[in-house]
């Protein structure tokens, strides 16, 4: 006679319960997964572009066609200062970074939403989808960089020493767009509605940051105090780093800093605070 089978009691058990109250960010359990984020990241690249005509090349002309109207109506119609530049490359020496963050902002708040089934099935820390989301945006970056440096060639202007601090001003611009990514995926999940407001809060984000004209235009200390906005120490400071303009972003790019900083922690406390209920209503 079969006799019953007797559970091991020093078999390894593994409990997950929901989060309680406002708890930790889970940077070990990301650390953890880090393997999970590479394979995330790449099909986040993968996908962006598959079964598009000319793929990758979308990194350029987006923000390449959008330096030619600024240059039509901006430079040449309005006559806006460009800090002695030529106009096409210092709208341009913008639009790279601003076109990171933006893709990074709009593709890291729908990533929830879209890895629905994934949520629903697998568990592992959801920080890691919209952090994927953003780094993917990565070889956008380094393709419209490129072109960045090709037409400063053709202006003949050369990146000064400065060049050397612009890995930190990505990552300015890499921690601005998860701290907002952060805040809204979490919030799509509540309300779907959020996503229709991305495209608006991008669009007023843009005209908001001195993408088409110089934050020069500004006097202290407001001109410091428009450095809340994050991405107004990034675009200055590429500007400063690659053009060698002479209005050195100094205090801009710390209170951009502090700012990002900020948007990226509440952003994080905020959603593992919302991430226990991912599952349920995804």
């Amino acid at each position: 006679m079969a006799q019953p089978a007797v559970e091991n009691p020093t078999s390894p058990l593994t409990l997950i319960r929901p989060t309680r109250g406002w708890v930790n960010l889970g940077l070990y359990d990301l650390w953890q997964y880090r393997e999970l984020l590479y394979f995330l990241t790449w099909r986040d690249i993968k996908v962006r572009y598959k079964q598009t005509v000319i793929g990758a090349a979308w990194a350029i002309i987006q923000p390449f066609f959008t330096m030619i109207v600024f240059s039509l109506f901006f430079g040449r119609l309005a006559e806006i200062p460009s800090d002695g530049l030529p106009y096409p490359a210092f709208a341009f020496a913008a639009l790279v970074p601003w076109q990171f963050f933006a893709n990074a902002l709009t593709q890291s708040s729908n990533s929830l939403v879209d890895n629905a089934n994934l949520i629903r099935k697998v568990y592992f820390p959801r920080l890691v989808i919209p952090m994927s989301s953003v780094i993917a945006g990565g070889v956008d970056f380094a393709l419209a960089f490129l072109t960045l440096l090709a037409l400063m060639l053709f202006y003949g202007i050369a990146p000064t020493a400065n060049i050397v601090w612009l890995p930190l001003l990505l990552l300015l611009a890499l921690v601005t767009a998860l701290g907002v990514g952060l805040w809204l995926s979490a919030m799509n999940v509540q309300f779907r509605d959020v996503r229709y407001t991305i495209p608006f809060i991008t669009q007023f984000w843009m005209f908001a940051t001195p993408i088409a004209y110089p934050s020069s235009l500004l006097e202290e200390p407001w001109r410091t105090l428009y450095g809340l906005n994050p991405m107004v120490g990034v675009v200055e400071g590429f500007r400063w780093a690659l053009l060698g303009v002479d209005t050195a972003p100094g205090p801009v790019v710390l209170v951009s800093a502090l700012a990002a900083v900020l948007l990226l922690l509440g952003g994080a406390f905020y959603f593992r605070r919302m991430e226990r209920t991912f599952a349920d209503v995804v």
